[in-house]
């Protein structure tokens, strides 16, 4: 109780941040920003990442594991696609290919970044990372479906010229992936909620961290279930008002434009890649990759619905396929997900092999 009691205070770090990185956004949306200025949005950005991981921890320990990791991962994937929507309806045809190169991004970082990542730190604890093969098998598997209906497939069809799907193809994609989100989340947290739990391990048994952690009061939950939400907008805002300067490097760089999306993404990711990672810190490797491939799912399951309603008042062409390096970058990401997910243990090898996959998809980015 003291616990939830010391968090509460509206001088704890934990509500200033999150509140001011909301002030800082609203002051610089839609202005071009001098340098000292934009290195203080980045600062309210890093302020309000380190809060947004804080409340999702304090909402994760009230109502448990999977809840925690899909309050989480659903919040910022709604508030990414809203971010999508309205840089499309700004951005005319330079942004038809902005859904996929975004979504596509979101799924190399987390299927390779953050289980990579947990991963790793999860066998430089005990040797190796222990979890449930048969949730997190599912999960692989319903990314590895999403991301082929809606970004290999549009690449092959013919009824429409370039890499993009007719309407009525478009209305199958986002039915096909709304239906699997909601199957998936069904399955997650009422049929099978036992295949997402965290593995009992010889240094953590079988609910010791609750064991350990008092709940929060239904007040605090609440509340940090509110500052979540403020962290998690002035997060993709402010990574938005920074992004002029951002584009601006890119270009002066002489790197493709996709580098942009990249960046960006990577930063609005940053909250689930850090909360991930302290999880697998606690030997709750399950709990990370609950993150990581349930990110993606929410990315993809949520975005492509999202981008097809738009479409309808949206000008200019929609391009969903990938080419040919990303189709080979993402069969690869599958085949060794696979692999690694099927003995339900991992050492650092294959933490290490899926850094690297992510560092070749970032580096080709830059020089493709």
């Amino acid at each position: 109780m003291s616990t939830a009691t010391h968090r509460s205070p509206l001088t704890d770090w934990t509500f200033l941040v999150p509140v001011v990185a909301l002030f800082a956004l609203v002051l610089s949306w839609g202005r071009d920003l001098p340098g000292p200025l934009v290195a203080l949005v980045a600062l309210c950005l890093a302020g309000a990442v380190l809060a947004a991981v804080h409340h999702a921890e304090v909402v994760a320990l009230r109502v448990g594991e999977p809840f925690g990791s899909l309050v989480l991962a659903v919040a910022v994937t709604v508030i990414e696609v809203a971010l999508i929507v309205t840089l499309m309806a700004d951005g005319g045809d330079k942004t038809a290919s902005l859904a996929r190169d975004t979504v596509f991004a979101a799924v190399m970082i987390t299927c390779n970044g953050i289980v990579g990542l947990s991963l790793l730190v999860g066998a430089l604890r005990n040797r190796v990372a222990v979890f449930n093969a048969e949730g997190s098998g599912a999960a692989l598997a319903t990314v590895a479906t999403l991301a082929t209906l809606s970004l290999v497939l549009p690449t092959f069809t013919t009824s429409k010229p370039g890499p993009e799907f007719s309407s009525p193809q478009l209305a199958f994609a986002a039915v096909a992936s709304l239906a699997l989100y909601g199957l998936f989340i069904a399955v997650q947290t009422v049929c099978h909620r036992d295949y997402f739990l965290p593995v009992a391990t010889e240094s953590t048994p079988a609910g010791a961290a609750e064991e350990h952690a008092e709940p929060p009061t239904t007040r605090a939950t609440l509340a940090s279930l509110a500052l979540l939400f403020v962290a998690l907008v002035a997060v993709v805002g402010d990574a938005k008002s920074v992004s002029p300067t951002i584009e601006k490097g890119v270009a002066d760089a002489g790197l493709p434009q996709a580098v942009v999306g990249v960046i960006i993404a990577l930063l609005v990711l940053l909250p689930e890649t850090l909360a991930a990672v302290r999880a697998a810190r606690r030997d709750r490797v399950q709990t990370s990759l609950n993150l990581g491939y349930g990110s993606a799912i929410a990315s993809i399951g949520l975005t492509i619905p999202a981008i097809a309603l738009a479409s309808v008042w949206l000008e200019g062409p929609l391009l969903l396929g990938l080419g040919p390096t990303h189709m080979v970058l993402l069969a690869l990401t599958v085949v060794v997900g696979a692999l690694t997910i099927v003995p339900g243990r991992a050492t650092l090898l294959q933490g290490g092999v899926h850094l690297v996959i992510l560092a070749a998809y970032l580096f080709l980015a830059v020089s493709p």
